[in-house]
């Protein structure tokens, strides 16, 4: 039983261990080791997933600023929304072209000074602002570890280093109450299982005054653009960082928030 209890926990224990790879480096079919699908990989059985997945739920629950549990449940939960996805961005030759060069996004490959340059109201330049106002970076994403298809891996990889597109398109601060509103707008985009019940179970710490302003303005506001807006991983953000940001958002069919929420 000990045994078998260590090998169900290793893991996790790897998980806590690995270090993150180069974010410069496009997830790729390739031999990395007994098993290994891509340089970082954890293979993992069935009842090593159900643990996962209840662990970091519980985690993620608790705290939601814990990013690497958060992503640890997304990857143990949304094998199938992650097939949908990759099919989605197939099917569009904007997305087609970013599952053949699998960009990544991360200090090491923005250009910051090219995008401080750009026109004010450039998808680039809010871009930056964004980062700079809300004080985040795009090397917090974890790295993917538990998916076990390459191409899967790169889908939800990707998804992560958007998200902070989404607060730009969205123009939502990276508060409990901006993050509730993209996870709104995520889970009716994605169907991720972990956008879901960050949508739902996120708002248990807001106060009674902001639970009213959620569900009676941004939520449905965020549902509503979330659906009329085509799949977003289908936008090769890297070549319209010149494109002003309103004429991207009004491409996408999305509309200004109802209302200012202060970072």
């Amino acid at each position: 039983m000990v045994t078998l209890l260590r090998g169900t926990l290793r893991p996790l224990r790897l998980f806590r261990a690995l270090p993150g790879p180069a974010a410069d480096a496009p997830l790729r079919t390739a031999s990395h080791g007994a098993g290994l699908l891509y340089p970082e990989h954890i293979p993992t059985s069935l009842l090593q997933k159900v643990l996962l997945t209840a662990g970091s739920a519980g985690m993620a629950l608790y705290n939601p600023y814990r990013h690497d549990m958060v992503a640890v449940l997304g990857e143990t939960t949304g094998c199938y929304a992650l097939k949908v996805l990759r099919d989605q961005m197939k099917r569009d030759s904007e997305g087609a072209q970013i599952l053949q060069e699998r960009p990544r996004i991360s200090l090491s490959t923005l250009d910051l000074d090219k995008l401080q340059s750009l026109p004010e109201g450039s998808l680039g330049r809010e871009y930056l602002r964004f980062l700079d106002v809300n004080r985040v970076s795009p090397d917090t994403r974890a790295p993917t570890r538990f998916v076990d298809d390459e191409e899967l891996a790169y889908v939800i990889q990707r998804y992560r280093e958007v998200h902070d597109m989404l607060h730009t398109l969205l123009g939502m601060p990276t508060n409990i109450l901006g993050e509730i509103v993209v996870k709104w707008f995520e889970a009716v985009q994605t169907g991720l299982p972990m956008c879901i019940l960050g949508a739902l179970f996120g708002p248990i710490r807001l106060s009674v005054q902001q639970l009213q302003v959620l569900y009676s303005e941004l939520v449905p506001w965020a549902v509503e653009n979330g659906r009329r807006a085509p799949c977003v991983l289908n936008l090769y953000y890297e070549r319209r960082w010149e494109q002003p940001l309103r004429a991207l958002r009004e491409e996408l069919g999305i509309t200004d928030p109802p209302m200012h929420i202060q970072p």
